[in-house]
């Protein structure tokens, strides 16, 4: 697979930021931070509150909204744990303990964030893992590179302090690699003099924010250019970079057009798209994509395309597509968790393999890990992709009030029939004999539409007065009394209502 040319954009006002990534002028990932930003990667000592054998895990108070959750296998640290015991949460950890956790993933829905005490320390070529002693060097780099990597930090790292050099240390001099490890070891040391002053719940160490942990994390010689619309954010990169990177500050301009940065790069246009359930393909069909509590469905269909050949051809064409734009599609929309994609069967075994071997390939330059088990017969593949965050999904839209989340409302003929029952129920049960109704607007128009003589039919069968406004205050399903009384009373307060 050759590279692909690589760019990315920072913008940023006073109500959110967005990194966009680009392959090939594609955008492929996108990130939003917004003032109440993720705490991923922040270290807390925070302060056990309960604990739960029948789960294997705790719950701590971090300070947050919601206390957040430890299971036992995050615990690397089982200070009254016996030699060669059986690891139980109880011998780990008491209510009431001090913990110092770092946050894996973001507080989602009705669940706190998920904690470990196996704390990391990201650099700009280097993590710092505190309280481990292993030394590593990333498998994507050549072994070469992992060869001199390694015999360059192992002599440094301090006994029972572990490493790990990052794919962005490709090409980097030595220096830079000790200079950036000497730096994680100083931060470390007033991480753990904070936490030993601090008193449970309290933050001891934030991590940076969006632009920099991307610029820090991902932007590196692969890049063509990296573009930032604030003059603000724009400084703070290239003063990050002159530290760490000083070679690659001349790829970082700032957009000063009048021109939305987004715009210009016909980013804006995707996103919308990405907000969307149904995702076009290039030959006419179109996978739709939905979440539930418990996993991301993907649907592929034809759509309007119908072939030329015979209906194998036709169906591995759209799978084809499909796994190409499945891929991308997780990237970035970020969806994490357990996903299920639905291909249109096939029934030859090559057909599968094709179609798997291009979801493999597409996935493999998503950065966040993702495990994909084999195709059923049936066409439907499992994998799995780390979860950190809500993803876009969760922080650019929110459930809306009248499904309450089930993407469905109540149809035009049902909220008709609802609003005549109740109607007839107050006529019923009150002895006036004239009553003036509000309800909802787009409720009043279904019980005036033609045909529909609801009026008639309610005066008919109860014999009193009756009249129907529209009211906006109204919900869909709502009916109000306005007006209750005799007729004479109920039409000179109709007449009065009109005058003004």
């Amino acid at each position: 697979m050759t590279d692909a040319q690589r760019e990315m954009l920072i913008s940023h006002d006073s109500n959110e930021t967005r990194v966009a990534l680009l392959e090939n002028g594609e955008l492929v990932e996108l990130y939003v931070e917004r003032p109440k930003r993720s705490v991923v990667g922040n270290v807390y000592l925070g302060k056990v509150k309960d604990v739960l054998p029948g789960m294997q895990a705790a719950f701590v108070d971090i300070g947050l909204d919601k206390n957040a959750f430890l299971y036992v296998d995050e615990i690397v640290i089982p200070a009254r744990a016996e030699p060669g015991s059986r690891r139980d949460i109880a011998s780990l950890v008491r209510p009431g303990d001090q913990v110092l956790v770092q946050v894996l993933k973001d507080p989602m829905g009705t669940k706190g964030a998920r904690v470990t005490t196996d704390i990391t320390l990201p650099g700009r070529f280097v993590v710092l893992m505190p309280f481990s002693d292993s030394v590593g060097v990333s498998r994507k780099l050549a072994d070469a590179d992992r060869d001199r990597l390694h015999a360059v930090i192992e002599q440094k790292v301090p006994a029972g302090v572990g490493a790990i050099v990052r794919t962005v240390a490709q090409g980097v001099a030595d220096k830079e690699i000790l200079a950036d490890l000497e730096f994680l070891l100083r931060l470390w040391k007033r991480v753990s003099h904070q936490a030993e002053e601090a008193l449970a719940p309290e933050v001891v160490y934030t991590e940076m924010d969006l632009a920099l942990r991307l610029v820090r994390d991902v932007f590196s010689d692969g890049f063509k250019r990296l573009v930032v619309d604030d003059k603000t954010t724009h400084a703070k990169v290239v003063s990050f970079l002159k530290k760490t990177s000083p070679e690659l500050v001349k790829r970082v301009s700032h957009f000063r057009e009048r021109t939305a940065l987004f715009d210009a790069y016909g980013v804006t246009p995707v996103i919308d798209s990405a907000m969307r359930r149904v995702v076009e393909l290039p030959s006419g069909g179109h996978i739709a994509i939905d979440r539930t509590e418990a996993l991301t469905a993907v649907d592929v269909n034809t759509g309007r395309y119908v072939g030329r050949k015979n209906l194998e051809d036709t169906i591995v064409r759209i799978n084809l597509e499909a796994a190409g734009e499945v891929a991308r599609q997780l990237r970035l929309r970020d969806i994490g968790g357990i996903i299920v994609i639905d291909f249109i069967d096939m029934e030859r075994p090559e057909s599968r393999a094709a179609v798997m071997k291009r979801l493999t390939e597409a996935l493999e330059r998503d950065r966040t890990k993702t495990r994909v088990l084999e195709m059923s017969r049936l066409g439907l593949v499992e994998m799995t992709r780390k979860n950190v965050t809500d993803g876009l999904f969760g922080t650019m839209t929110e459930v809306c009030p009248r499904c309450n989340g089930q993407g469905r409302v109540l149809s035009a003929a049902t909220r008709r029939i609802a609003v005549e029952r109740r109607l007839r129920e107050l006529l019923g049960s009150a002895g006036s004999s004239a009553f003036l109704f509000g309800v909802h607007p787009e409720t009043y128009d279904l019980l005036m539409a033609p045909g529909t003589n609801v009026i008639a039919a309610l005066k008919s069968e109860t014999r009193k007065e009756v009249s129907i406004v529209p009211d906006a205050e109204c919900e869909p399903l709502e009916v109000k009394v306005l007006i209750e009384g005799r007729s004479g009373f109920l039409k000179r307060s109709i007449d009065t209502l009109r005058r003004r």
